[in-house]
């Protein structure tokens, strides 16, 4: 296999030292030529065209020259196959590299998305879990208050008048004017009495207050006439 390729080689090197050498044989018959014509005067004139056919030869010769110079041309079929090959599994090996980055990448960013989403997921069910404890805790504190609430108020000193503020607050009315709801709604007859009671006492304040001086002065209880309506 060994002596095959090196005969191929030799071969190609002798064919195109052959075509250089009839290349260069060419070019100086064409100078030759052009010398003769430049000696004699009767013979038409073909400078030009030599000169131009002598160019197109230097230049081949040159062409030849670098194709015989080529390191492509030493190498052998096989050798060129070969190379060939390795260029084609280093082009894959760099789209599996390429491949495998983008499938990196695409993992990557799959494995965010999906933490964010538990993220979010646990996140919406935190907030729910603290709506619902808050909720409990608002149930449970006014449980706590409505049991509490009277116990506490009672317990204070009785000049705060907590109880009494509270149950007019309850009522949203003033403490005056919910005492006299909560009188009403205790016992209606004897709440009527209080009212008849502080109609006389208004109607006959005069006579009454004439009543307690005659009384202080006397130091006993005296008899004071007062006058009644027919709607008393």
């Amino acid at each position: 296999m060994a002596d095959g390729e090196g005969a191929d080689e030799d071969g190609a090197a002798r064919a195109f030292k052959d075509l250089r050498g009839e290349v260069t044989l060419l070019r100086r018959a064409v100078e030759r030529l052009a010398a003769e014509r430049t000696g004699g005067s009767d013979a038409p004139d073909y400078s030009e065209t030599l000169g131009v056919i002598a160019n197109n030869i230097t230049a081949t010769a040159q062409r030849v020259d670098a194709l015989v110079n080529s390191p492509a041309l030493a190498l052998t079929p096989e050798e060129i196959g070969r190379q060939i090959t390795t260029a084609g599994i280093a082009g894959r090996s760099e789209d599996r590299r390429a491949i495998a980055a983008a499938r990196q990448v695409i993992e990557e960013v799959a494995t965010k998305l999906g933490r964010q989403l538990d993220s979010h997921v646990m996140a919406d069910d935190q907030r729910r879990r603290l709506w619902q404890v808050g909720l409990a805790c608002i149930v449970a504190g006014m449980v706590l208050w409505a049991i509490l609430a009277g116990p506490l108020a009672r317990s204070m000193p009785a000049s705060w008048l907590l109880p009494e503020r509270m149950a007019a607050r309850s009522l949203r009315m003033p403490m005056w004017e919910a005492g006299q709801r909560l009188m009403r709604a205790g016992d209606a007859r004897a709440y009527a009495g209080v009212l008849a009671g502080n109609r006389l006492v208004v109607a006959n304040r005069e006579t009454l207050e004439a009543c307690r001086k005659q009384a202080a002065k006397a130091e006993k209880t005296v008899r004071c006439t007062i006058e009644v309506g027919t709607g008393e």
